[in-house]
């Protein structure tokens, strides 16, 4: 298990990243989804817990085989995901990544937000009892980004809000500016595989710090398309978008059908057990010999025996003769008329 806490400071304040959270997760899903791979919504409703009140519970699959590193390719089927939940009682949500291919993988993560600059040490002490974790602050605007997901428009060492007069972000801004909020994420990684365990852990960390670091500079970038919405209009854009990125996703059909009946509140409380994703039987593709490969040769294909000779060691054999005794010389076989004799007694 490798637990690390991320802080992420954004120009904007708890209230106003109520709508943006929300615009930024549905048009970020529908850019990253091409070609049958991306976010498919499968659940997205109102939900009220007896601890957190009212809140909004989603599950989504997260197609990704081609963004799998090759050695991690090899090993799962081609039509791979993973089953995100999601509890969002803002300011408080709760996520949660499983995959029933890789049973022993999971990603829980705890988001609070809060008005400051990212100076609460404490705010996780109930939900940590002492655990060790590192602490790792995420900018958006200087941190380095993955070269495929940069765009000017969102960079934000240049850009400027004209709705807000927010931006551009200098050097240390995160020292001057106001508003400001942070985003508080407890990200929890487990692989329990012997030999796999650290690598993998280390990896899943990595993208999850850059999926991180995308999505608040965009939820920033994109401020004046969200920042005058309502929370209905917000919801309304919400539906709007999912359903075209479900489109997007459709080449695959479902493997699996999709009651509309809400799910329970026991299944809809958290820590949720292994999702219901559809197990393959087969090998996948990557492990499976292909049948034209020809068959390697250990052995000949046949085994020719020499023509007897009359000698006790076939002529032309380069192994010596093996030592006889009387008791070990090979007896001529019976005649046919000997046996007849040996019948008729």
């Amino acid at each position: 298990m490798l637990m690390k806490e991320y802080r992420i400071c954004m120009p904007l304040t708890v209230e106003e990243y109520r709508i943006g959270q929300l615009y930024m997760i549905s048009k970020h899903s529908h850019e990253q989804s091409d070609r049958g791979e991306g976010v498919e919504v499968v659940q997205n409703e109102p939900y009220e817990d007896p601890a957190h009140g009212q809140g909004q519970y989603t599950e989504k699959r997260v197609y990704l085989n081609s963004k799998l590193p090759s050695w991690a390719r090899a090993v799962v089927p081609k039509i791979f995901y993973v089953t995100e939940k999601a509890w969002n009682y803002y300011p408080y949500t709760i996520t949660e990544y499983t995959c029933s291919f890789l049973p022993k993988f999971s990603i829980h993560i705890e988001t609070k937000y809060e008005d400051n600059k990212g100076c609460n040490d404490n705010i996780f002490d109930t939900e940590l009892k002492d655990q060790e974790r590192e602490v790792c602050f995420i900018d958006i605007a200087y941190d380095e980004i993955p070269e495929r997901y940069y765009k000017e428009s969102e960079d934000l060492r240049y850009f400027k809000s004209e709705k807000t007069s927010r931006g551009i972000l200098q050097e240390g801004w995160r020292d001057t500016q106001d508003p400001i909020m942070c985003s508080y994420k407890l990200v929890t990684v487990k692989f329990e595989v012997w030999g796999l365990q650290t690598r993998v852990e280390q990896f899943v960390h990595k993208v999850v710090r850059d999926v991180l670091l995308l999505g608040h500079r965009q939820a920033f970038a994109w401020v004046d398309e969200w920042i005058d919405m309502t929370m209905d209009e917000v919801r309304e854009f919400e539906r709007a978008i999912q359903e075209a990125t479900n489109q997007k996703i459709g080449m695959f059909p479902p493997s699996i059908s999709i009651s509309e009946t809400p799910l329970s509140s026991c299944a809809l409380t958290g820590p949720a057990s292994a999702p219901s994703t559809p197990m393959c039987t087969d090998a996948p593709e990557s492990l499976s010999v292909p049948k034209d490969r020809p068959r390697k040769k250990s052995a000949p294909e046949t085994l020719t025996l020499p023509d007897p000779a009359p000698s006790d060691v076939p002529q032309g054999s380069t192994l010596s003769p093996l030592p006889t005794s009387n008791h070990l010389q090979p007896s001529t076989p019976p005649s046919n008329s000997e046996l007849a004799e040996v019948e008729d007694q």
